[in-house]
């Protein structure tokens, strides 16, 4: 994937929220307990196959929610 692409930023994202939920030995129902959102959301926003744009405030949302700084869900992706 092109890291100059706008979609890049929403991918990297999606992977880093599973990876510190998985961190946080959190499954994704208690993440969504958690953030206040749905179970189906967080399985739909960790999927790589979405590609739905999620809003900044709900990354925020699940930031805090995971305990993290909202910036390292930003972080790059090996």
């Amino acid at each position: 994937m092109n890291k100059n692409n706008d979609d890049y930023c929403y991918y990297q994202a999606r992977i880093n929220i599973k990876k510190y939920r998985k961190l946080s030995k959190m499954t994704s129902q208690e993440l969504a307990d958690k953030s206040g959102f749905t179970h189906q959301f967080i399985r739909n926003l960790e999927s790589l196959k979405s590609n739905n744009r999620s809003r900044l405030d709900s990354l925020y949302r699940i930031a805090k929610a995971l305990n993290i700084d909202i910036r390292k869900l930003f972080d790059d992706v090996d």
